[in-house]
């Protein structure tokens, strides 16, 4: 770039995305006198699904913006909770995040997940068509301009990144009702009906079970049940309200 000068401040969480030199106060920024303000940030390092509100000298601006030379910009994170308009709030998580998707499930959160790396372009058009928030630690997959509305997974630890997601969306929750194999419905299940697929051990212990309306799966009260309730109790408490409660595998 070689056109206009602007001074950059960038909102301490967005740090980690820019270059060191950058992560420091305020910074000045040769622009082309042509791009977007939205262009110059993604330059940076920054995707836009994580940058909120942009001011300029003290007023907010849109993307399109374009910078002109003096001018002091300042990129704040994205507001939280964060609005998710027009559309019932669900989510897309990239092959890297099946733990994270199997714990929004357990909560009740319409998590879709792709467990084979379909491709970025595949994902983007999905999140797009079905109208839900990607969620990737990905920048560059961030940035494709066909996906609905995405976010960056910041941390690499399934604790963490739950508790990331549920801070930032704040999605309702509603424990033990979605399958965490493919994401469908749970419903009760009468032991009789669902004998065929438990083992001896399992049908002489266990007599509550819950089956997945899509694929069948049949859940109950198992060895693990107190570590996944521990997971529940602690996102209930912190994040939303108890709704419903079914057995679980």
């Amino acid at each position: 770039m070689n056109g206009p000068e602007i001074a950059l401040e960038v909102a301490p969480e967005l740090r980690l995305f820019v270059a060191h030199e950058r992560r420091q106060g305020r910074t000045g920024v040769i622009t082309d006198g042509s791009s977007t303000l939205g262009h110059v940030v993604e330059s940076l390092g920054i995707p836009l699904t994580e940058a909120g509100q942009l001011l300029v000298d003290g007023r907010s601006v849109p993307v399109s913006h374009i910078p002109g030379p003096g001018e002091l910009v300042e990129v704040r994170a994205v507001q939280r909770p964060q609005q998710v308009p027009g559309a019932p709030l669900r989510f897309l998580l990239d092959v890297h995040l099946g733990t994270l998707a199997r714990r929004l499930r357990l909560l009740g959160v319409d998590a879709a997940y792709e467990s084979k790396d379909i491709g970025d372009p595949a994902l983007a058009a999905l999140s797009a068509k079905e109208q839900r928030v990607l969620l990737s630690r990905d920048r560059g997959l961030l940035r494709r301009r066909e996906i609905w509305a995405g976010a960056y997974i910041y941390s690499d630890r399934p604790e963490e990144q739950l508790r990331d997601v549920l801070g930032r969306f704040a999605p309702v929750l509603a424990p033990w009702t979605r399958c965490t194999a493919c994401n469908g419905q749970l419903a009760q299940a009468d032991k009789d009906s669902v004998s065929a697929r438990l083992e001896h051990g399992t049908q002489e212990t266990y007599d509550v079970f819950a089956q997945c309306a899509d694929c069948g799966r049949v859940y109950w009260r198992g060895a693990h049940h107190a570590r996944l309730e521990a997971v529940v109790a602690d996102a209930v408490r912190e994040f939303g309200e108890l709704r419903n409660e079914a057995p679980t595998a």
